[in-house]
């Protein structure tokens, strides 16, 4: 559990600095950016290589558990996550449902950690969903604020240019569709040890 707790701290809290903007600055001003860069990638694959290694020993050590959820809810957060797959999708093309999100990444996260919740009533996915909902919502404020203060509207910091038609809004749904298929019948349970589709064992 400690090393989860401290990869959740390393990771979320080198994500949260970003939004400290003047201190952010700071330090870019003092080491230059490429620096910053270096240390912010290198120290956000550390807290990700802690958070997988504690929370995969918290798992072989007997999870605490919390509350049960009820089975629906595992079917529930298969389809969030589906929808999780195609917001992500949707952050590297430019589409309707791209301008509609306005920063589908924050969403994917959002809507991915939820789901987890739902299905999840141990102590450490309380702490690992849980940790990244927060941030994810923390940031999505954070980025209203600034947009807000530099006077563009909401979600114009990450507003595209709109294709016409909706031939990239159906790439979206259906690379989207495809990754969250095959993570979820063929890797999940090989990469993370839990099974979340019929027969995936």
């Amino acid at each position: 559990m400690l090393l989860l707790i401290l990869g959740l701290a390393l990771f979320l809290g080198t994500h949260a600095f970003t939004m400290l903007r003047a201190k952010r600055a700071a330090v870019v001003g003092e080491i230059g950016e490429n620096r910053y860069k270096l240390g912010y990638t290198a120290l956000s694959l550390l807290g990700l290589v802690l958070i997988g290694v504690g929370f995969h020993d918290y798992r072989l050590s007997g999870m605490i558990p919390v509350w049960d959820p009820p089975v629906w809810t595992r079917h529930l957060a298969l389809l969030l996550v589906l929808f999780a797959f195609i917001s992500l999708a949707a952050a590297y093309v430019p589409s309707h449902i791209r301008a509609k999100a306005k920063h589908p990444m924050l969403l994917a996260v959002k809507i991915w950690a939820t789901a987890h919740l739902l299905a999840n009533g141990d102590l450490g996915s309380i702490l690992l969903f849980g940790g990244f909902l927060a941030w994810a919502v923390s940031a999505r404020i954070s980025l209203k604020r600034r947009e807000r203060a530099a006077g563009i509207p909401a979600g114009g910091g990450a507003a595209v240019a709109v294709p016409a038609g909706y031939r990239n809004d159906i790439l979206v749904v259906l690379v989207g569709t495809l990754a969250w298929f095959v993570f979820a019948r063929y890797l999940h349970y090989p990469v993370i040890g839990v099974p979340v589709w019929p027969g995936s064992m």
